[in-house]
């Protein structure tokens, strides 16, 4: 009998020892996905923003490149427009030079030259067509250095327009340059935030990798110790877990509990790692018996629960029977300890036929061992 009350208390330690770092473990692996699914929603939001950077800078080259060929192109036309105005400047010096002459001779021989005119010419028409001769030759000079001084202003005009061109294609450029270095120091700053959040996401993976594995130790460790609470008497006719006060009675006598309660690796898609209960290995259709008398209170379908009952055994307790097969109550029937209230199933998200058994007190669900 001493033995057996050291056993109960050391199994009792054991389960509330599990109990006490299953849930540290389980909320440091869910901080740990949190903290890894921010630190990816980070890097693709900083990767999106690089590629938005990077296309900027790209257009900001490509003006560069366009900004520069403009600028020899207008260089080449300026060179040319230098090289008109000296030949228009050069042409105009000579007509004017040549029209000087002429205007120097005709005064200086003014009188000789009317006098020659008028002995020289034979008849009065002769005469009037030397006349308009000079007069035309006069004309024309006059008309020539107009043209070559209309030319050169033009060229002059043109020229200053090109460098006002130039100057302006300088400032854009220079505007351009400005625009780049921003642009690639910014992308710059953007590429170290990807390489170190892509560090931070290595380390917090492998952190990660580790708290899975812990955790799942500890939910083997756990089942292990699960294991190693069915005491079985000399007989061997029979499986009884003993661990709590004994106010409740096993709902499945004889089968072994596969996990225990507190926090867990999730067994299957949909199932959450907070385990709320205790779950008992049987075959579907195994009698599921009341922990204890009270009145049925929920007897029903749910998705995740599969088929249920919740029984209310009065000073805010309740135990919850889950995943059954079959319902033998219905809400409102009074039940007794022991009687049999449904059947093992594998309703609602399992992965096999078990029954989930639940202990509520006052709202808050507690590990059963504490009771059974």
């Amino acid at each position: 009998m001493i033995k057996k009350k050291r056993l109960l208390s050391l199994l009792l330690a054991g389960v509330l020892c599990l109990g006490m770092v299953q849930p540290v473990r389980a909320d440091e692996v869910a901080d740990a996905k949190k903290k890894q699914e921010a630190l990816e929603e980070e890097k693709k939001k900083a990767e999106q923003e690089q590629a938005e950077l990077s296309q900027e800078l790209d257009s900001i080259m490509e003006k560069m490149q366009k900004t520069q060929q403009d600028l020899s192109d207008k260089e080449q036309e300026i060179n040319v427009a230098e090289t008109d105005l000296v030949e228009a400047k050069a042409k105009e010096n000579d007509q004017y030079e040549s029209m000087k002459l002429r205007i120097k001779y005709m005064y200086e021989n003014n009188n000789t030259e009317l006098i020659e005119i008028l002995v020289t010419s034979k008849s009065m028409s002769e005469l009037l067509n030397k006349i308009e001769y000079i007069q035309q030759v006069t004309e024309y000079d006059r008309n020539m250095l107009k043209e070559f001084q209309k030319i050169r202003e033009d060229i002059e005009k043109k020229e200053e327009a090109l460098k006002e061109e130039y100057a302006q294609l300088e400032t854009l450029r220079d505007q351009l340059q400005n625009e780049q270095t921003e642009m690639q120091a910014l992308l710059d700053e953007k590429n170290i935030q990807i390489d170190n959040l892509s560090s931070e996401i290595s380390a917090n993976a492998d952190e990660l990798k580790k708290l899975i594995a812990e955790a799942k130790a500890a939910e083997e460790r756990r089942k292990q110790q699960n294991q190693s609470n069915v005491y079985q008497p000399n007989n061997g006719n029979s499986q009884i877990v003993i661990t709590g006060n004994g106010k409740l009675s096993h709902p499945v006598p004889g089968a072994y509990i596969t996990s225990g309660f507190g926090y867990r690796v999730a067994p299957t898609a949909g199932a959450t790692s907070r385990h709320d209960g205790i779950d008992y290995g049987a075959s579907t259709g195994t009698p599921i018996y009341a922990a204890d008398s009270g009145t049925v209170i929920t007897a029903q379908y749910n998705s995740a629960r599969g088929y249920y009952v919740v029984i209310n055994h009065g000073n805010g307790m309740q135990t919850w029977y889950q995943h059954c097969s079959a319902l033998y109550v219905s809400v409102g029937d009074k039940v007794s300890r022991g009687q049999n209230i449904a059947a093992v199933g594998a309703t609602g998200i399992v992965t096999g036929p078990h029954l989930h058994f639940e202990v509520h007190v006052n709202g808050t669900p507690v590990d059963p061992l504490l009771y059974l």
